[in-house]
């Protein structure tokens, strides 16, 4: 029987170039973002992720930002009952009552971020470079439904903590080039 792989980046390097991971672990993952309406994105697939697969999520992906207008974080942030019941009853999605109300919870937050820091991304370069634990810490203070492993995939997913990809993958080096939050301590 075959070991199973130690990374992410191995677990891609068996795949087709058109596996929904391969596109994600090349295109994706670890990559800096600075739009807070990806950042968002990327908060929402980790929260739904919980305690099911990243599979999942990136097959539902499309469906998450149709549902969720885009992940446009004003938009989300207005959802009242009527949209709540309509994400309930979405099929496309994960229909998990806490994970949708953290979703329009979560958007009213990053609001007030915005207000106060001028973006999502200003706050998260403000309080950059964090322990994972003192990230966690700060996440569960200030969002819902952010654990530990939601918080450490979505910092590793967009560029602020290390390990997305081992240091021989070839698109370690084009993230480096970019020099993502975690290379800036």
């Amino acid at each position: 029987m075959a070991d199973a792989p130690r990374s992410y980046c191995e677990y891609v390097a068996g795949l087709e170039r058109d596996n929904l991971h391969r596109i994600y672990h090349d295109t994706a993952y670890g990559f800096p973002l600075d739009d807070d309406n990806a950042l968002f994105e990327r908060l929402i697939l980790e929260i739904n992720q919980a305690g099911l697969s990243w599979d999942l999520m990136l097959r539902k992906q499309e469906n998450f930002r149709a549902a969720y207008d885009g992940f446009d974080i004003a938009a989300v942030a207005a959802y009242g009952e009527a949209e709540r019941e309509r994400l309930l009853n979405d099929a496309g999605i994960v229909r998990n009552r806490l994970k949708v109300g953290a979703a329009i919870h979560n958007a009213n937050v990053i609001l007030g971020l915005q207000r106060e820091h001028c973006s999502f991304k200003a706050w998260l370069d403000q309080c950059h470079p964090l322990s994972k634990a003192d990230w966690t810490k700060l996440f569960k203070k200030t969002f819902k439904f952010t654990g530990g492993e939601i918080v450490g995939e979505f910092l590793m997913s967009c560029g602020y903590l290390p390990g997305a990809h081992v240091e021989d993958c070839p698109v370690h080096a084009e993230i480096l080039e970019l020099e993502p939050p975690w290379t800036r301590k």
